[in-house]
């Protein structure tokens, strides 16, 4: 028999992938001695060195420990509660967040828009930035949030984000990134992250990195340095200013050295691109929107989904319409997951001789 790791089987979401060795042993490293509490760290002062070098400018930071906090943080700190946030209708923000963006704002408006790929369109933006200003009955827009890649695996281009930035300061309101997968999609971009934040209109970013090696690790990257201070007592407030900031700091600092999160993401990206051509040769099997990051959608007949199923692997198949499947790839998925899958897609469709 063999001692041979079988292929992984859960393809649901990139939060299924454990953390980068070089973090882990980073971990190791920062529970030795002793060391300022609270953020006062040397690893947190390097962190912040490295994240302003990585954007080529100074930066303010927030270690937070999810994403959610990251995303609800920013949006408080940049929406008063009579306000709304502008973003799209299949945004993380949006549908996965569980109210958390309404609770931290203290009830500002979620006022979602449309878009192919889940990119807010234009158009509607431009409408929406100037939608009932300055009336007293209803909420005010005042951020715009876009997600980088968006929640299909589709990216927005460098032309797409100074666009829609150029609307949302037009009408003075503030920009947003939610970069849950903010990696994949500079890899995708093949762009500076600066070209693609801050210089685009960015004044806040969620990086995004647990998806991408961390464990418990995450950051608000602060462009606009005037809401500094409002971050930090907001981040207190919600329990996210750790006394141990350290160990959070460590896994930031292996992140970020060496690009370590750009080898990931390129990664996790190469993976979903090799599973997107395999199932383009799948009989009865549709691919559905377009894949630039790391997240496969397609329509699947429903003996191949619930074969799939019998055969123990995880993935979404049941949030959209009959059919629709969802795929995810990360950092740690191989060639012989991919390979395995699509063999079982195949085998299941009457195509035994799929990709093995």
């Amino acid at each position: 028999m063999s001692n041979a790791t079988p292929p992984a089987r859960v393809f649901s979401s990139d939060n299924a992938a454990g953390a980068s060795p070089e973090i882990v042993e980073a971990l190791v490293r920062a529970a030795t001695g002793q060391a300022l509490p609270y953020g006062a760290d040397d690893l947190t002062a390097t962190v912040r060195r490295r994240l302003g070098d990585l954007f080529e400018r100074e930066v303010d930071v927030l270690l937070v420990s999810t994403g959610t906090a990251a995303n609800s943080l920013s949006l408080a700190a940049l929406t008063p509660p009579w306000g709304s946030v502008l973003c799209h209708r299949d945004s993380h923000i949006n549908n996965d967040e569980g109210g958390a963006p309404e609770f931290y704002t203290n009830g500002a408006k979620l006022v979602p828009l449309g878009g192919a790929d889940a990119k807010i369109d234009p158009l509607e933006l431009r409408a929406a930035v100037r939608n009932k200003t300055g009336d007293v009955h209803s909420v005010q827009p005042s951020v715009v949030s876009i997600t980088q890649a968006t929640e299909t695996g589709a990216v927005y281009g460098l032309e797409e984000v100074r666009a829609l930035g150029a609307v949302t300061k037009d009408a003075g309101l503030r920009l947003h990134m939610d970069g849950a997968r903010f990696a994949g999609a500079v890899a995708a971009l093949g762009c500076t992250p600066a070209e693609v934040t801050w210089r685009a209109g960015v004044d806040l970013l969620s990086l995004g990195a647990t998806k991408n090696g961390t464990m418990t690790a995450d950051v608000i990257v602060v462009f606009d340095r005037t809401l500094t201070t409002e971050l930090a007592h907001r981040g207190k407030r919600a329990g996210q200013l750790t006394s141990k900031m350290r160990y959070q700091a460590a896994q930031l600092d292996a992140y970020l050295a060496g690009d370590l999160w750009l080898r990931n993401a390129t990664r996790a990206n190469a993976m979903a691109a090799r599973l997107q051509d395999g199932l383009k040769a799948i009989p009865d099997g549709e691919l559905q929107g377009v894949t630039e990051a790391n997240i496969v959608f397609c329509r699947l007949p429903q003996q191949v989904i619930d074969g799939l199923l019998g055969d123990g692997y995880v993935f979404y198949h049941d949030r959209w319409e009959p059919g629709i499947v969802r795929f995810v790839t990360n950092f740690t998925t191989t060639e012989r997951d991919v390979d395995a899958l699509l063999h079982a897609v195949g085998r299941h469709a009457g195509r035994p001789d799929a990709r093995a």
